[in-house]
């Protein structure tokens, strides 16, 4: 049993953080304790941690395979950011050079790099496997784990190979970890890497600050995107279309109606794509039209509205969209227009792919063709897709809740359809039993003889599109469910069963019909999440004032959280502000006096009785181990040697630099920096840094990681935040 105490200190020390979210401290103890660990966490849920902090604390390197140079680039640089010496976090894929490689390899076979983060196809190279067993591997992590499955939105054969390759490198505890994934898909990716036995960690997938609404897409959906947005002016935005012809099409058209707009998709060329999202993160633009290109890595915590100008090809592929706004726990719309129309687009595409990826296709739009026509709360649905129950009957923040339609009974029909499956021995889907239930004698069903059972046309009355929103409803109710291993298979529960014996009234909401609508439903608006909006408007001016003459992103300055708690506790001295989270003592003291001044002026003019519990923060705090290092890097100790004297890897010193800098402390680590790199590269990472918004290493590491190592992104991210921030 891994040191409980031990893990919240190296918490503090590493990340500067008091507290772990939800079941991350589970999570880490299992890792550590040797368990193999499956991680089900929504995006903004604090994933990238659980492995981060167990790599930090132990023993040799951690391999992370993932998916997108630009998300290693961005995860390295964040670690880096964390510790004092670069070398503490590297990547290694098709990006570098050969001198950049050796680096790498010198920094791993030196202990310095706790985490050393892979790309699936590097992961797969012989090359690369000899390295790796010659190395002392502290763990494996898969992160965004639903690559794995073809079952999920974003399958990425390579993944598949991941399990004989570990095989053969050598067996050491394994993290599967991913934001979006169905009972199936967990099954899938389980399965395939040799981990059915692991410890299951599932984190609620309900996002209570977002708001669901599904919209008719009529031949005005221009102007009500228009609308919607000037009726949200100055709040951060992206709209979702799936080809690169409308995204430059509505961005121009957006611009031309006086709205700060840029187009992002692959077609474009990767300078202006780095240029258009920087000027989304450091809010030069309000609004960023994108395929689904843009969003893996992107991390800007205050986007208040997604926008689905096209129905996505998946309900996961719709939750990681959706769950790019409000990732500050702030105000977060989620706007999808919606027409029959797009889904036969989406169905045409599919024809030029496999039998069996059409096959898979049909279900996930099917499956987001249910969503997007329900009546029923989209959050209920939602879940329940994902495998989690939602039991309030209203959420209270969707379209289908603040707007119900009227319930109509469906007793009859969910009896019929419970002994209809029960005759049919659970074995067919769900348009095969409806075709029993109506009576419909398809050549399938003749060849069963099921047109010979007495279930056979027993609601030959009811409407087909009728009995598709009972047996949806039904499974969400828990009286039904699909079997996980084939595809649509309706089986009855205990519960359904015992439904069966004693009916009792079944009530459902009717699916909206779409056609020909032209209506316009109105959108939530939602608030900040601190006390006093007022000033914390005034923070956020006065953050983008100075940003502007120092010409540094907001989010060096401080995060929007950070303003929040400002605008809640009321900190009206530098101790005070110190105490914010993630301010510390050298962000006050360089940024700080301005914002405490502005404070205590709201305070005195509107007679503000603050909080009394301040606890103030000194800079005396600090671990004995960050202060060694800081002294370390003072005397110019090589960053790699300091990390194996330490005893980290070199991805744990990365993390401990960022924490370092985090907290406002300056280092110097340039003397390292001109060892590993030249300084043309360096300059390219911190111009990066200087556009982006938002403090977003996975962003950097998409953006970036053609050209640039996780680890050296992260490096000039330490020193990026040493010299800009504090």
């Amino acid at each position: 049993m891994a040191d409980i105490k031990a893990i919240h200190e190296a918490l503090k020390y590493n990340f500067g953080f008091d507290n772990f979210k939800g079941n991350q401290l589970e999570i880490i103890n299992s890792l550590l304790d040797g368990e193999d660990v499956f991680v089900l966490m929504p995006t903004g849920g604090g994933k990238s941690l659980c492995y981060q902090l167990p790599a930090l604390m132990s023993e040799g390197t951690a391999i992370v395979i993932s998916p997108l140079i630009a998300l290693m680039k961005n995860q390295v640089d964040a670690m880096r950011n964390y510790g004092e010496d670069d070398g503490i976090a590297h990547f290694l894929n098709s990006s570098l050079n050969k001198a950049m490689i050796d680096q790498v390899k010198a920094d791993v076979l030196s202990g310095k790099t706790k985490l050393l983060y892979v790309a699936p196809e590097s992961f797969t190279k012989e090359e690369n496997m000899a390295f790796m067993r010659s190395i002392k591997i502290s763990f494996y992590a898969v992160d965004e784990a639903h690559c794995i499955s073809e079952w999920g939105h974003d399958f990425r054969p390579e993944y598949r190979r991941i399990r004989s390759i570990i095989n053969e490198v050598g067996n050491h505890p394994l993290i599967a970890l991913t934001a979006t994934a169905t009972p199936k898909v967990q099954h899938d990716i389980q399965k395939n890497l040799g981990m059915l036995d692991a410890r299951v960690y599932k984190s609620s997938f309900n996002r209570e600050n977002l708001y669901y609404e599904v919209r008719p897409k009529t031949k005005n959906v221009d102007r009500d995107i228009i609308r919607f947005i000037k009726a949200n002016t100055g709040k951060s935005g992206i709209i979702y279309c799936l080809s690169r012809k409308r995204v430059e099409e509505l961005a121009e058209t957006l611009k031309l109606n006086e709205i700060a707009a840029l187009p992002y998709h692959a077609g474009m060329d990767s300078a202006t794509r780095s240029e258009n999202q920087d000027a989304f993160l450091h809010e030069k633009v309000d609004v960023i039209v994108a395929t689904i290109a843009f969003g893996m890595g992107i991390d800007k915590p205050d986007v208040r509205y997604v926008i689905h100008y096209d129905i996505p090809k998946s309900l996961e592929g719709y939750y990681q969209e959706t769950g790019r706004a409000g990732r500050d726990g702030g105000e977060g719309t989620c706007i999808t227009f919606y027409t029959k129309k797009d889904l036969q687009k989406l169905d045409k595409l599919m024809q030029s792919k496999t039998a069996a990826e059409q096959v898979i296709g049909k279900h996930l739009l099917a499956e987001t063709e249910s969503y997007a026509e329900s009546s029923v709360c989209r959050r209920k649905i939602l879940l329940h897709y994902f495998g989690e129950q939602y039991e309030a009957d209203n959420c209270g923040n969707c379209d289908n809740c603040l707007n119900p339609k009227t319930q109509v009974e469906a007793k009859e029909e969910l009896c019929a359809v419970i002994e209809t499956v029960i005759a049919l021995k659970e074995k067919f889907n769900v348009d095969y039993v409806i075709n029993v239930l109506i009576g419909r004698p398809t050549d399938e069903v003749r060849s069963y003889n099921h047109d010979d059972i007495e279930e056979f046309g027993s609601l030959s009355n009811s409407d087909e599109k009728f009995l598709a929103t009972v047996i949806r409803q039904a499974a969400i109710a828990g009286y039904l469910e699909k079997d996980i291993d084939n595809l649509d298979i309706i089986k009855v529960t205990a519960k359904g069963k015992k439904y069966l014996k004693k009916p009792v009234s079944f009530k459902i909401v009717e699916d909206t019909d779409y056609s020909d609508m032209d209506i316009e439903p109105q959108i939530k608006g939602g608030a900040s999440c601190a006390a006093d909006p007022v000033l914390y408007s005034m923070l956020k001016d006065l953050r983008k004032k100075m940003a502007k003459k120092l010409d540094l992103p907001p989010y060096v300055i401080f995060q929007e959280p950070s303003l929040e708690a400002m605008a809640t506790t009321y900190p009206i001295t530098l101790d005070e502000l110190a105490n914010i989270a993630g301010v510390g003592a050298g962000k006050a003291k360089r940024y700080g006096e301005e914002f405490v001044k502005l404070i205590k002026l709201h305070v005195d003019e509107n007679e503000i009785e603050r909080p009394e519990d301040i606890r103030v923060r000194s800079v005396a705090n600090k671990s004995k181990l960050k202060i060694s290092i800081i002294h370390s890097i003072d005397r110019k100790i090589d960053l790699e040697e300091l990390a194996e004297s330490k005893g980290l890897e070199f991805g744990e010193l990365i993390d401990e630099l960022e924490a370092i800098v985090e907290a406002g402390t300056k280092i110097n680590i340039d003397y390292f920096l001109n060892e590993i790199m030249d300084e043309d590269h360096e300059l390219d990472i911190i111009d990066f840094f200087k556009e982006s918004q938002e403090d977003d290493l996975e962003a950097a590491i998409q953006e970036l990681g053609d050209e640039f190592s996780e680890e050296e992104i992260r490096l000039v991210r330490v020193k990026f935040l040493s010299e800009m921030g504090n």
